[in-house]
């Protein structure tokens, strides 16, 4: 990398590795893959659907075609080649993967430890292999004994490897399934928090909210209810249980990132630590400021300033939600973007869909554009505080070694 560039870092973005893909394929109930038949012999077949919700599976939606199910996943899900290109096309110097939703959470505890430990060997081995160019977010076994996902956390910390290049874990807001209040986590919130880890927690949304409030006409708008707005208050309130809860007074080490600019956390922490009876000794906004981290995938530049304003310049973090929302105009694999119209979707060959997904990687995507113009109009002339957003911030947050960088990366 060229010592006057500044870095450009990535900490949202998200990954389906091999392994995960060959779980889900084993699967015959949510989440899985469904594997659809080839439309004529002479033709391959086109890629699974990914369904997650029971309310996605063809024995809920008869009429529907399985190939407009759930979500389709290309390469762009699980390859390498393909993060690194997109990588390219965007001067993005270094990523942070991280295993996209639902994780682990829906695994028995017989089987959670050593999906976990799977997993978390091939992020470290995709990462030692990207020249400098790709960490990760490790994932926790959270359905097996406790032993367990501590004896993970330790392995995360001491492997050397994974030592060097897993930079925190990756958590839902459910947590061991009672929510991030819970009692129950705080011996892995002090694991996590040790200063022998200090392994930062990624807490990122799946189950949203509960449809009922959405009203009986949600999907007349594709996925602005539940996916644009659900994921950003399930976050909320995720992260306002938790602070309530005295964890951050009991573990003062604790650092935290929270997706998508935190939701409405930045707008809403006055109300939320304002006229407290009883609850936690630090105040919400004390917290914010000494033990959060926002991302900045809020693709407007008001949101990322009331992140900015909140937090601090210096807690702001850009990501981009890879391998979600592609270019509208060229996906010829399906998928759709948050709000999309049905119509839009188009479905393809496996073959035309390798094709669109790698022009995709090559082209500049509306959603990247968006978020890097969303900090540079919330920092304004601040040119020192736009780059540490971009970059500088994760890069002294993490301790990510630039220096050993190629050209594949830098300024946008």
């Amino acid at each position: 990398m060229s010592p006057t560039a500044s870095p450009t870092v990535d900490i949202h973005t998200h990954i389906y590795p091999p392994s995960y893909l060959s779980l889900l394929s084993s699967r015959t109930t949510p989440p899985q893959l469904l594997n659809l038949p080839r439309p004529s012999p002479s033709l391959p077949a086109p890629p699974p659907r990914l369904i997650i919700l029971p309310s996605d599976t063809p024995a809920s939606n008869p009429s529907t075609p399985p190939s407009h199910l759930g979500r389709p996943i290309g390469p762009e899900y699980s390859s390498v080649p393909h993060i690194l290109s997109f990588m390219t096309t965007h001067r993005i110097s270094i990523s942070i993967l991280s295993l996209a939703n639902p994780w682990l959470d829906f695994l028995p505890a017989s089987d959670s430890a050593a999906w976990a430990r799977r997993i978390n060997t091939e992020l470290c081995t995709i990462s030692a292999a990207s020249s400098g160019r790709l960490y990760a977010f490790g994932v926790l076994p959270l359905t097996a004994p406790l032993p367990a996902i501590l004896s993970e956390i330790s392995f995360l910390t001491t492997d050397p490897r994974c030592k060097q290049y897993i930079k925190g874990i990756i958590l839902g807001t459910t947590g061991l399934g009672a929510g991030l209040d819970d009692p129950a986590l705080h011996p892995i919130f002090a694991a996590l928090a040790s200063p022998n880890s200090q392994l930062l927690i990624f807490i990122h949304p799946h189950y949203g909210l509960p449809a009922s409030v959405f009203g009986p006409r949600a999907h007349d708008s594709g996925h602005v209810l539940p996916l644009s707005l659900g994921f950003p208050l399930e976050t909320t309130i995720a992260f306002t249980r938790l602070w309530l809860s005295g964890t951050f007074d009991a573990f003062p080490g604790l650092r935290v990132l929270l997706a998508h600019a935190g939701g409405a956390v930045p707008a809403l922490a006055g109300r939320g630590g304002g006229g407290r009876v009883r609850g936690p000794k630090r105040g919400m906004e004390e917290v914010l400021r000494e033990n959060v981290f926002l991302d900045a995938v809020s693709y407007s530049a008001t949101a990322t300033k009331a992140a900015v304003e909140m937090v601090g310049k210096g807690r702001v973090l850009f990501g981009t939600d890879h391998p979600f929302f592609p270019p509208v105009g060229g996906r010829a694999r399906g998928q759709e973007a948050d709000g999309a119209e049905e119509g839009q979707r188009k479905e393809g060959s496996a073959g035309e869909i390798e094709q669109a997904v790698e022009e995709e990687e090559q082209e500049e995507w509306t959603s990247v554009r968006t978020n890097v113009e969303a900090v540079k109009g919330a920092l304004g002339d601040d040119e020192e505080g736009i780059r540490g957003v971009l970059g500088g911030n994760a890069v002294r947050l993490f301790g990510l070694d630039v220096d050993a960088l190629g050209e594949g990366g830098g300024e946008i």
